[in-house]
């Protein structure tokens, strides 16, 4: 029985020393060495990465912020097909000028869309392609505002156009009829009808109704009502002052009344000249705007190529 247990002992401690050799024998755990079981690992670059800032994302971005440039191109183009025309417009053909630059607005929309859509194909010509209108309308919207000096006479609506036409007495002669048939001296009359002079001063007139219908300020006549007026005894004119020469030109006739004074005919120019002005601001901010997110969705599409 002795002899049995020492034999089972022995195997026993033989199996128990195998087994540590093979365990010795057994490569240490790489993961186990990095510090951490290998499922829990996560690469560095996985970690730092962030969505927002993958090219394609970029892309995307600048893609709907484009076409969310565009909306207010096309409301504009509605308005510019919808929207009323100042007084006696049609003399110097200026309705139709209106309608061209909305046609040219509403291709600029059709093309900023569509080089969007096709950037990945054909990026440098939808750049090209789209820089040419945008770089007419800004032109376009420069002159509106005559932001340049040497701007040219034949760019419809400009400041310098619209001045030259309004004081060119063959196109002031229909103007002025115009102004008298629609009335705005009337209606004028209706509105202050019984207003005393110094509540007559503080009416707030349009710049055709204070230069049509009212004497100029300078020549210091009595006020009766809106459109008579009674001019002062012994005035002093200098003839040299061109709004000194209006005192002479005022005529209680409804007929008359300042249609021919230089003060009707800057009133009229100050009112086309407040509405085109407006319109070219609207043109040089969205083709800047525009300009400046194609370019950068250019650039984003060419450097995403470059990457693959």
């Amino acid at each position: 029985m002795a002899e049995n247990n020492n034999n089972n002992g022995n195997a026993v401690a033989e199996e128990a020393g195998a087994i540590v050799a093979v365990v010795e024998e057994k490569p240490p755990c790489k993961d186990k060495e990095l510090g951490g079981g290998g499922e829990d690992i996560i690469p560095a670059a996985s970690k730092n990465k962030n969505p927002f800032l993958e090219i394609n994302n970029l892309e995307k971005i600048l893609a709907t912020l484009t076409l969310i440039l565009s909306i207010p191109v096309l409301g504009f183009i509605v308005w510019i097909f919808y929207v009323r025309d100042s007084e006696c417009e049609s003399i110097l053909k200026l309705p139709s000028f209106q309608i061209g630059i909305g046609v040219g607005l509403i291709f600029l929309f059709l093309i900023s869309n569509a080089v969007v859509f096709l950037r990945s194909r054909y990026p440098v010509l939808g750049l090209l392609i789209v820089m040419v209108p945008l770089l007419l309308i800004f032109i376009i919207g420069l002159a509106l505002v005559g932001a340049y000096k040497m701007e040219s006479r034949s760019v419809a609506a400009s400041p310098k156009w619209l001045r030259l036409k309004v004081f060119n007495e063959a196109h002031w002669q229909d103007i002025k009829s115009c102004i008298y048939d629609t009335g705005a001296c009337d209606d004028l009359i209706s509105r202050t009808l019984m207003l005393k002079s110094y509540d007559f001063s503080l009416k707030k007139l349009s710049s055709i109704e204070s230069g049509c219908c009212t004497p100029a300020t300078i020549c210091e006549m009595e006020y009766v009502n809106a459109t008579f007026w009674k001019k002062k005894e012994g005035g002093i004119v200098d003839p040299t002052n061109p709004y000194d020469s209006d005192c002479n030109l005022w005529d209680n006739d409804r007929g008359n009344l300042c249609y021919n004074c230089v003060s009707c005919k800057t009133g009229f120019l100050n009112t086309l000249q407040a509405k085109w002005w407006k319109l070219g601001v609207f043109l040089i901010i969205a083709s800047l705007l525009l300009f400046i997110s194609h370019l950068i969705l250019f650039l984003s599409s060419v450097f995403k190529q470059f990457r693959t």
